[in-house]
């Protein structure tokens, strides 16, 4: 029997030599971080299932295995939540809780967030992630419509999807406006961004004994958040759990809507609408959604003055004063006015995120007060936000810059041994190695159809 590795997928046939390689050593990654029922992003610093990882996990799975790539997504919505949520972290009751910070003993989810409805098991975080999930399910639909049909894999998960979706423009559309708030870092996946510097001002952070970094064991110091951010980020989440992981219940000091964030929810809305039709529904309450999303979108958080999307601090009702990869992501929503189509367009080549030494997108702006190459979302070029935008420039037929990202892709996750991130200046790895997302959009680049359309 052959090996995962060995399977052929598109289009390994005609494909060079060294892509040929690239997607034998990104399926090794896959399978060597497979546990049985999903995928770690990584076996050393994160050894549980994340959230929006898992997504993109699944979109380069489809090229190996359908099934598994069906069973990673069924994994986590396992974790899900009554009220709607899908954790940002499902734990692995197998490991020791100091595998991890902060650990299931922390965030205490079966107990604190009986309420809000948390599963007795598994135990899981009380935050959540950005919804890539129903756009990772369509695709992974996509890879071969035949077994997922005959599985049922989209009528088990289509109900948990919109439940998610519900969730998060209702119980989270804490500015009023129509969009879903984050009420944590951690949320919008880029956690220690300068974004919310300034939000997290108004936080005081946990004493530094009230905690032990567990990321600092296998993660260089100046790769990962400070001490400072940590304390603030084990502040918020303190106060969410004492506050029975109620939205409404507590008074968030920090609150903000991000421009990525809700992007997302624009694209699994439409994936969603997709699914329905799949299944024999309408899909024109889902399509209606993302219309209004993106209108809303637009309208509360673009800017004018920079051409970029930023993030709304609620607390203050203003735009937040910094350049971020987040604000480029709405690219990927299809039905975005022309003229912020061509600003966004003209912003990624320009001297706030053009890196021509490695054709990638920094995840802060290079002149920024703030940028640091190496420190996490500070500045260093994550995979899955180019893999992102890559798709978002395909969407508007902005072919050539799509191939010209695409191709930076691929060598810097070849030349860094799929890094977790790499310095935009230099291409150097930073983070850890053979990290799940990566490897996956890797496959994926490599192997979907480039004509593939958005849903």
């Amino acid at each position: 029997m052959k090996s995962l590795v060995d399977l052929p997928v598109r289009p390994a046939p005609t494909a060079p030599a060294d892509h040929l390689t690239l997607r034998r050593g990104a399926a090794r990654v896959l399978i060597d971080n497979w546990t049985g029922a999903s995928t770690v992003p990584s076996r050393t610093l994160y050894p549980h299932q994340w959230s929006w990882d898992s997504a993109f996990v699944a979109i380069g799975l489809r090229h190996l295995s359908v099934r598994r790539a069906q069973r990673e997504l069924e994994s986590l919505l396992a974790g899900q939540w009554a009220d709607g949520r899908v954790p940002h972290i499902v734990f692995n009751p197998a490991l020791p809780h100091d595998a991890y910070f902060p650990s299931p003993d922390f965030w205490q989810s079966s107990r604190a967030g009986r309420t809000a409805g948390a599963p007795s098991a598994p135990e899981t975080s009380g935050i959540v992630q950005p919804p890539v999930h129903a756009l990772a399910a369509w695709l992974v639909h996509r890879a071969d419509p035949e077994e997922s049909r005959r599985r049922g894999f989209l009528a088990r998960v289509r109900p948990r999807l919109a439940a998610w979706h519900d969730y998060l423009l209702t119980r989270r559309d804490l500015g009023g406006g129509g969009l879903a708030a984050v009420v944590h870092p951690w949320e919008p996946g880029m956690d220690n961004s300068p974004c919310w510097d300034s939000a997290l001002e108004r936080v005081e952070p946990a004493p530094p004994h009230a905690f032990r970094r567990a990321d600092l064991t296998h993660g260089h110091p100046a790769d990962r958040p400070t001490d400072l951010d940590y304390g603030r980020y084990v502040r918020l989440a303190t106060d969410y759990r004492a506050a029975g992981y109620d939205d409404r219940g507590l008074a968030h000091r920090f609150a903000l809507e991000d421009p990525c964030f809700n992007a997302l929810l624009v694209v699994s809305e439409l994936a969603l609408a997709a699914i329905a039709r799949e299944l024999g529904a309408t899909g024109e309450p889902h399509t209606a959604r993302a219309a209004r999303l993106t209108r809303r979108m637009v309208a509360r958080l673009w800017d004018e003055d920079t051409g970029l999307f930023r993030a709304r601090d609620l607390h203050t009702d203003t735009l937040v004063d910094e350049r971020s990869v987040s604000g480029l992501i709405p690219l990927v929503v299809p039905h975005l006015p022309q003229d912020v189509v061509r600003r966004l367009h003209t912003a990624l080549d320009g001297p706030h995120f053009d890196a021509p030494a490695t054709r990638l997108v920094p995840s802060y702006d290079l002149t920024g007060h703030a940028f640091d190459p190496t420190r996490y979302w500070r500045g260093p070029a994550w995979f899955n936000t180019a893999w992102l935008i890559q798709r978002g420039l395909r969407t508007h037929g902005l072919q050539e810059s799509a191939e010209r990202l695409k191709d930076g892709f691929l060598t810097a996750a070849g030349r860094s041994g799929f890094a977790e991130y790499v310095d935009p200046c230099t291409g150097a790895a930073r983070g850890t190695r053979q990290f799940s997302w990566t490897a996956a959009l890797t496959l994926d680049l490599l192997c979907a159809d480039p004509k593939e359309p958005m849903p």
